[in-house]
C-alpha cells in the first residue's frame, strides 16, 4: 500500500509531528512553572482577571461606586470630629454640639450600611467569578488531548480548579476592593491635610521613602516565600490523590509507613514554607506599623510646636486653633491606617497572582487540533478503517509504531495480538483519535483521520477498555450514558440482549443500584458487563474492545461470548486479547511485536505458518490444559 505522508497536506493539522511537538513544549513549561520561585505582581495578570468580571458588569460598576463612597465617608467622619472639637466644642455651644453629634450618628450608620453592601457585593462579585472560571477550567479540561493527561498529574489538574481559583477569589473580592477604598481614603485624607496645613504635610511626604524601601525589601522576600507556599501545596494535593488512587496497591504490598513518611516529609516542607512566609509578614507588618506611629508622633510634635509657639504661620492663620491641628490629626490616622491594610492585602495579592499564573497558564494551553478545520461534521460510516503507513511516537524519537499497514473491511473482525508493549493499545488509541499518527494516514470510508470531524467519528465508536470507568450514579445511569437520550427500557433491553440482565438485577438494589466512587460498589467483572450493555446500547458502526474479558471469569466470559458475537455481528471491530479463544474467529489476526507487524492472516493461517502466533496458541492451550 502506498504511505499517505507523500500526499498529505501541508497544513499544521497535516503535521502531527510539529503539533505534537509542541504541545508537548507547552506541557514542560506548565510543569516547570509549578517551580517558579519569583515573580513581580503583573498588571497583566490583573487586567485579565478583571475581564472575567465582564458579565457581571452591573454587579462590578455598583460596587465600584460603592467603594468610592465607602473611601469618603471615613475621612468625612474623621473631619466632622474634627469640626465638632474646632466648631462648636471651641464656642463651648452645646446646642450646635447635639447636632453635630447626630450628624456623626447619621454618618456611622450610613457608613456601616455602605459598609454591609461593599461586603456583600464584594462576595457575590467574588463568587461569580470563581464560578465562571471553574466551568472555564473544566470545559478546557474536557478539549485537552490524551498527551496532556499522559504528563499532568491529577493532583495538579485539582488545585487548578480548587486552591489556586479560590486564591483568585480573595483577589477579586478582597485583595483588589479592600485595596481600593484603602488608597481613596488615604487620598481624600491627603488632600484635607494638604488644605488643613501644607507644611506639616510636606514634613510627613519627606519620610515616604522610608515607607518605600521598606516595602520594596520584603515584596521580594514576599514574592518567593508565597510562592514557594503555593509549589508545595501542590506537591501535598498531587501526592494525596496518587496516595487514595494506589491505596489497594500501597495496602497490598505493605507500603503504608513508607508511604506516610513521603507524605509527612511534604506536610513538613510546606509547613516550613508557611512559617518563613509568617515570619517575613510578622515582621514587615509591624515595621509598618512603627513607621506609622513614628509619623502620628511627628504630627503631634509638630501640630503642638504650632499651637504653643506660634508654629511656622502668622497669627490668625486656621492651622494656630487647636481644632485644625485635631483634623489634621485624625487626618494622619487616617492616611497612615490603610498602609498596613494595603500591605496584608499585598500579601494576599501575592498568593493570587500565583494562583492566577496557574490557572491562566492551563487555560492558554491550545489543544492539539485532532481535524483540519474544514473537516466533515456530519458522516454516515459505513465502518471500512485503513491504516496506511502508520507511526506514532508518545515522545520525540521514540517510535511506538512503524509502519503499519492494513485495512479492516466493513464488518470485519481485526485481532491484535502481542506481547505487552508491542503497539497493539496504541493502535486502538489511534482508531480512537485519542492521537493524531506521528506519520502516514488513517482512513475511514476512505476520508483521512484529519478531513473528519473528531465528533463526527466519535459518535459511531464503542469503546469497551480493560478497565473502564463508572461514573457516580447507578448502574441504569451508566449503561444509558452509551446512547444520550436513551430510556430505561432501551438500557434494560441492551444488557437482556448480552445475557447479563439476570446478573446486574442480583446486585442490592438492581440496576438502581449504586456503583460508587469510579465503581467501587461493584466487582470488576460487573462493571466490565455494565460497560458491555453500554456499548451495546450506543450501537456503533466501529467497536473496540481492549482487553475487554480480561476481568471476566471463563465461566462468565462463556455465558457471554455468544452475545458478543451478536454485538460484533455486522460492526467493524478491533478486539485485543491475551486470551486467544476470544479471537478464534476473528477475520484478521495481526500479530505485533516493538511496533511493527510481523505476522498477518486468519487463525487457521497463521497456526499453519507456525510462526509467532502458534507459539502462542500453544502456551495458551497448554496453559489452559494445566489448570
Amino acid at each position: 500500500m502506498t504511505q499517505s505522508t507523500t500526499t498529505t497536506p501541508t497544513t499544521e493539522i497535516q503535521n502531527p509531528t510539529t503539533t505534537s511537538q509542541l504541545g508537548l513544549d507547552d506541557l514542560v513549561a506548565l510543569d516547570k512553572l509549578e517551580a517558579i520561585k519569583q515573580r513581580p505582581l503583573s498588571l497583566k495578570l490583573i487586567a485579565r482577571l478583571f475581564q472575567f468580571t465582564k458579565p457581571f458588569a452591573r454587579t462590578r460598576n455598583t460596587l465600584l461606586c460603592v467603594v468610592v463612597l465607602r473611601s469618603i465617608q471615613l475621612p468625612l467622619f474623621g473631619w466632622l470630629m474634627g469640626e465638632t472639637i474646632r466648631g462648636p466644642i471651641e464656642d463651648k455651644d452645646f446646642t450646635r454640639t447635639i447636632y453635630y453629634a447626630l450628624g456623626l450618628l447619621a454618618l456611622t450608620l450610613f457608613t456601616n450600611f455602605t459598609f454591609h453592601f461593599r461586603m456583600k457585593l464584594a462576595m457575590k462579585l467574588g463568587e461569580s467569578v470563581v464560578h465562571s472560571l471553574r466551568t472555564k477550567i473544566f470545559d478546557h479540561l474536557q478539549q485537552m488531548p490524551m498527551r496532556f493527561y499522559d504528563h499532568t498529574k491529577l493532583g495538579r489538574i485539582i488545585a487548578r480548579v480548587t486552591s489556586d481559583t479560590e486564591n483568585l477569589r480573595l483577589g477579586v473580592q478582597d485583595v483588589l476592593f479592600i485595596s481600593l477604598v484603602q488608597a481613596g481614603q488615604m487620598l481624600v485624607a491627603a488632600i484635607v491635610m494638604l488644605y488643613y496645613d501644607p507644611a506639616l504635610f510636606a514634613v510627613l511626604l519627606i519620610m515616604a521613602p522610608i515607607l518605600a524601601i521598606l516595602t520594596h525589601h520584603f515584596r521580594k522576600k514576599l514574592s518567593v516565600a508565597f510562592r514557594v507556599v503555593q509549589e508545595s501545596f501542590s506537591r501535598i494535593t498531587a501526592n494525596l490523590a496518587e496516595a487514595v488512587n494506589g491505596i489497594r496497591v500501597t495496602q497490598g504490598f505493605v507500603r503504608q509507613d513508607k508511604n506516610a513518611e513521603l507524605f509527612h516529609e511534604l506536610v513538613k516542607d510546606h509547613s516550613k514554607n508557611n512559617q518563613r512566609t509568617a515570619e517575613l509578614s510578622g515582621l514587615f507588618l509591624p515595621l509598618l506599623e512603627l513607621n506609622s506611629q513614628f509619623f502620628l508622633a511627628i504630627t503631634i510634635t509638630l501640630g503642638a510646636y504650632q499651637v504653643l509657639a506660634g508654629g511656622l504661620y502668622p497669627p490668625g492663620s486656621q492651622t494656630e486653633t487647636f481644632g485644625c491641628i485635631v483634623i489634621f490629626f485624625f487626618m494622619a490616622h487616617l492616611f497612615f491606617g490603610p498602609i498596613s491594610v494595603i500591605a496584608r492585602q499585598y500579601n494576599m495579592s501575592l498568593t493570587a497572582m500565583a494562583g492566577a499564573e496557574r490557572v491562566f497558564a492551563l487555560l492558554d494551553l491550545k489543544p492539539q487540533p485532532l481535524h483540519d478545520a474544514n473537516a466533515e461534521t456530519e458522516s454516515e460510516l459505513a465502518g471500512e478503517v485503513t491504516f496506511q503507513g502508520v507511526g506514532f511516537e508518545y515522545e520525540p524519537d521514540t517510535p511506538v509504531l512503524q509502519d503499519i499497514n492494513f485495512t479492516a473491511s466493513t464488518g470485519q473482525t481485526v485481532a491484535l495480538v502481542g506481547a505487552t508493549g508491542s503497539g497493539k493499545s496504541t493502535i486502538i488509541k489511534l482508531i480512537a483519535k485519542f492521537y493524531l499518527p506521528t506519520q502516514g494516514d488513517i482512513l475511514f470510508d476512505g476520508t483521512p483521520t484529519y478531513q473528519l470531524h473528531t465528533d463526527a467519528l466519535t459518535e459511531h465508536l464503542g469503546i469497551v477498555l480493560q478497565s473502564n470507568f463508572l461514573f457516580t450514579g447507578s448502574v441504569l445511569d451508566n449503561i444509558m450514558m452509551g446512547k444520550p437520550g436513551s430510556t430505561e427500557q432501551d438500557a434494560i433491553a441492551a444488557a437482556e440482549s448480552i445475557d447479563c440482565l439476570d446478573i446486574l438485577e442480583q446486585l442490592p438494589d438492581g440496576l438502581h443500584t449504586e456503583v460508587g466512587e469510579a465503581g467501587s460498589n461493584l466487582s470488576l467483572g460487573q462493571r466490565q458487563l455494565v460497560c458491555f450493555a453500554r456499548a451495546m446500547l450506543a450501537d456503533p458502526r466501529i467497536l473496540i474492545l481492549d482487553e475487554a474479558t480480561s476481568a471476566v471469569d471463563t465461566i462468565t466470559e462463556s455465558r457471554i461470548q455468544h452475545s458478543l458475537d451478536l454485538l460484533l455481528h455486522k460492526r467493524t471491530s478491533f478486539v485485543v486479547a491475551h486470551r486467544l479463544s476470544t479471537i478464534r474467529s476473528a477475520d484478521l489476526i495481526l500479530v505485533l511485536d516493538h511496533g511493527t507487524i510481523i505476522e498477518r492472516g486468519t487463525h487457521t493461517e497463521l497456526l499453519h505458518l507456525d510462526g509467532t502466533y502458534a507459539h502462542l496458541y500453544k502456551q495458551f492451550i497448554h496453559a489452559t490444559q494445566s489448570q
